[in-house]
């Protein structure tokens, strides 16, 4: 023992010592799974993907799952890459949230996340969905998920090649009001349905237009990646009103009215039809600039009417269904779905009861997509849902462009006897933002 260090201080400093061994390190509950917390490694971690708008509704949403993290954010705009990290970060309490401008450097470094939330332009969705599930990402993308018929077929063979699971945002296929309308449409409550009501957007055209905005000068890329917003549309100059929504109405990155609702509302009445696996069969020109009151008519001879104002409901996004013993209808703003009787409402919780024992899935459209991710089982909105109703889409747009009738066959996934139509099924991709 050094003889300048007493006893009395040898002994003080080895029970000083020995101390730090017997107090036990402090590891907040939280990271260990107690009082109701998710452990960190039963987490599904979330990265997104354009989140700005609508997105950053989902986003809120989905961070109210105590088994979600989000933790990376990919946007081409620097501005939206930092307002969604202090979104991110104010909610966990860290700041751990990354950032990235290209999605390609965004896929190949995050190999940790289990699913991406995709918010980009329309003109996007597909694109980014693909390349998300190629790099082992599962997909919750927004609507329109697709811009083309060409596009929906490589979403759903990507998902099935690499075993992802995806949904598309048609969140009222799992809310309550307008799962009791399919289901009473698709429970015979009505009789045989013969016709369904598909509301499209009260603004826009179904025509689109096609010229540019005038140039400005183009910002620096960390900015804004002008290059990467447009992705696989044609090259235009660079004007900021697209980056900031303006974007709406044109044919390079929109699906018109008919897109704008009718890919959450052909869903909705395709569920009703038992008619999620198919498209109609028969198309009927309207001579208006809208498709508004065009008859679309499936294979077994029901129809689904697209409509553009309140008859048939009030609010947005409506479906209706009519059959012999009477219709119903659910569209946004329902404190509970219309009919045509109180009787027919009297078993609202009854329906809406045995649709969740039967499917086993909840009334909550990202719980049921973080649910499919733990169990792997398909989403209610699944890709094969979306392409089919985007595919009704797509050739109600192309019979309004083409100002004619039109016949399409599901199955081979083609038009009748009519090239021009046929050609319309997709769209030239701009390279390297090509699938």
């Amino acid at each position: 023992m050094n003889s300048s260090i007493s006893r009395r201080q040898f002994l003080k400093r080895a029970a000083a010592v020995s101390s730090v061994f017997a107090v036990p390190c402090i590891i907040p509950a939280a990271a260990l799974g107690r009082n109701g917390a998710v452990a960190p490694s039963e987490r599904i971690l979330m990265g997104g993907i354009g989140i700005n708008g609508r997105g950053s509704s989902d986003l809120s949403w989905m961070m109210g799952e105590p088994d979600v993290q989000f933790v990376a954010i990919c946007d081409v705009r620097k501005d939206r890459r930092e307002a969604v990290k202090r979104t991110i970060d104010s909610k966990y309490g860290t700041k751990d949230c990354t950032m990235h401008r290209d999605i390609r450097e965004f896929l190949a470094t995050r190999t940790d996340l289990d699913g991406v939330l995709i918010a980009t332009g329309d003109h996007w969705h597909a694109l980014a969905s693909i390349l998300a599930m190629r790099a082992g990402k599962d997909v919750y993308t927004e609507k329109p998920s697709c811009m083309t018929m060409a596009e929906g077929q490589a979403v759903v063979e990507t998902a099935r090649k690499y075993g992802r699971v995806y949904q598309t945002g048609t969140q009222r296929l799992s809310e309550a009001n307008h799962v009791f309308a399919i289901e009473t449409a698709r429970s015979g409550r009505l009789g045989k349905v013969h016709t369904a009501y598909a509301h499209i957007a009260p603004w826009d055209a179904a025509i689109m237009r096609y010229d540019r905005k005038p140039a400005q000068p183009e910002p620096p890329r960390n900015e804004v990646d002008w290059d990467t917003w447009l992705g696989p549309c044609p090259w235009r100059p660079y004007h900021s009103s697209y980056v900031h929504g303006d974007w709406r109405g044109y044919y390079d990155f929109h699906t018109s009215c008919i897109g704008e609702w009718g890919a959450h509302t052909f869903a909705q009445a395709q569920a009703g039809l038992d008619a999620l696996d198919t498209s109609p069969v028969d198309y009927k020109y309207v001579d208006n600039p809208t498709g508004d009151g065009m008859v679309t008519t499936f294979a077994n001879g029901v129809k689904m009417i697209l409509s553009r104002g309140d008859t048939y409901w009030h609010g947005s996004c409506g479906e209706r269904f009519d059959g012999p013993e009477g219709w119903v209808a659910a569209a946004d703003g329902y404190s509970k779905p219309a009919a045509s009787s109180p009787a027919l409402l009297a078993d609202f919780k009854k329906v809406v009861g045995q649709y969740v024992a039967r499917t086993q899935r909840p009334m909550s459209h990202v719980r049921d997509f973080f649910d499919c991710i733990r169990t792997r089982r398909e989403t209610v909105a699944n890709a094969e849902v979306m392409y089919r109703s985007m595919s009704t889409v797509h050739a109600a747009n192309i019979c309004m462009w083409l100002k004619r009738d039109l016949k399409f066959d599901p199955v081979k996934a083609e038009f009748l006897n009519d090239p021009t139509a046929n050609r319309l099924r997709s769209r030239a991709m701009r390279e390297p933002w090509i699938i």
